[in-house]
């Protein structure tokens, strides 16, 4: 089966032009939609992507694909599927999934990514010294991946390299690396609020009140 076109058939089929004009204003018309909400869409592609983990292969054809796509549902099924892959990701597939990073970029994809980076460094560490290159790029999509990348791991989190990359971000004024920061920070402190606690005395004039603010919202 030809995968892509049998995605974008179904996508064509559950199309909804008003909800579309709706999700690419709430993305400040950065990309095209088919309009399909979230639930919907995931049932659209759940047997493809079921199948493709009985196989347990990463069809990178076809991610390429739909990444190309201009609607933006396609990337959203990228993140999906890397998700759900997870246990056949490795770490030669991070040049792979950073063109996904690099391309058509906005929150709403690169929140999931950095999951998907992730999770790969919980089973190779040399993403560790990866993500400490990834926090001085000149891409500031890529550093907030590397920021974020340890979201969710609660007490497995390494916050030694938390601390160095959020250090190297310290004087952007950009606010998705602000945000990012104190987003990182707090939920760190739902695990180690001392740690946090002591990062915020340590670190707190060199950070921006938007990061200090984020990052206190549990401590």
């Amino acid at each position: 089966m030809d995968k892509y076109p049998a995605i974008k058939e179904q996508f064509e089929e559950a199309k909804n032009d008003e909800k579309a004009v709706q999700m690419a204003k709430y993305m400040r018309n950065k990309f095209t939609f088919y309009g399909i909400a979230t639930p919907e869409r995931k049932k659209l592609y759940r047997d493809i992507i079921k199948a493709e983990k009985t196989d347990g292969i990463v069809d990178w054809a076809l991610l390429d694909k739909c990444y190309d796509d201009e609607h933006r549902e396609f990337q959203y099924f990228v993140c999906d599927y890397l998700l759900a892959m997870e246990q056949y990701l490795i770490y030669e597939d991070i040049p792979t999934v950073k063109k996904y990073i690099e391309t058509k970029p906005w929150w709403d994809t690169i929140d999931f990514l950095d999951k998907v980076v992730g999770d790969i460094g919980l089973k190779d560490d040399r993403v560790r010294d990866l993500m400490l290159e990834w926090s001085k790029d000149e891409n500031f999509w890529v550093r907030r991946v590397a920021i974020d990348h340890q979201l969710g791991r609660k007490d497995r989190t390494d916050s030694q390299l938390l601390e160095e990359i959020i250090v190297n971000n310290f004087g952007s004024d950009e606010f998705f690396i602000n945000k990012a920061i104190g987003w990182s920070l707090r939920e760190y402190s739902k695990t180690d609020p001392d740690w946090v606690r002591a990062f915020l005395e340590k670190y707190g004039p060199q950070m921006s009140k938007l990061s200090v603010r984020e990052a206190g919202k549990y401590v």
